[in-house]
C-alpha cells in the first residue's frame, strides 16, 4: 500500500519561507511522479509542483515561478517543497501527491512523462500553510 508522509507546514508572516518534505514508502516501481497540490474551501485543487525521480524534470505552477522549488532526495525516497516569500495567496492545505509515470513518444523514443499533478493517483493526509499579513 502505498502511502505518502508530509510534513513542514506552519504558520508564517508574509514574506516568510517554509520547507515541507514528503516521504513516499510502498511504492514498488523504479520511477514515480511526486509532487503538491493544494486546496482552499470552495476552490478547485491547484498543482503547485511535481518532479519526475529519473531525470529530475519538474513543473511550477505559474502562482508559484520563481518563489517554491522542488527538489528530491531519491535515495530517501523524499520530495521537497521549498517555499520562499510567501503570500497570505499561499494558504491552503498542501497535499503531497504521487502517481506512476506515463510513456509519451517523442522523436520516436518512449519517454517517462508526468500527467498534471491534480490527477495523480496518491495522495497524503495534507499540511496546512497558513501565511498572515
Amino acid at each position: 500500500q502505498v502511502q505518502l508522509v508530509e510534513s513542514g507546514g506552519g504558520s508564517v508572516q508574509t514574506g516568510g519561507s517554509l520547507r515541507l518534505s514528503c516521504t513516499v514508502s510502498g511504492y514498488r516501481d523504479s520511477t514515480i511522479c511526486m509532487g503538491w497540490v493544494r486546496q482552499v474551501p470552495g476552490k478547485e485543487r491547484e498543482g503547485v509542483a511535481r518532479i519526475l525521480s529519473d531525470n529530475g524534470d519538474t513543473f511550477l505552477a505559474d502562482s508559484v515561478k520563481g518563489r517554491f522549488t522542488i527538489s528530491q532526495d531519491k535515495g530517501k525516497s523524499t520530495v521537497f517543497l521549498q517555499m520562499n516569500s510567501l503570500s497570505p495567496e499561499d494558504t491552503a492545505m498542501y497535499y503531497c501527491v504521487a502517481d506512476q509515470p506515463m510513456l509519451a513518444y517523442s522523436s520516436g523514443r518512449a519517454v517517462n512523462t508526468c500527467r498534471p499533478p491534480p490527477g495523480f493517483q496518491y495522495r497524503g493526509q495534507g499540511t496546512q500553510v497558513t501565511v498572515s499579513s
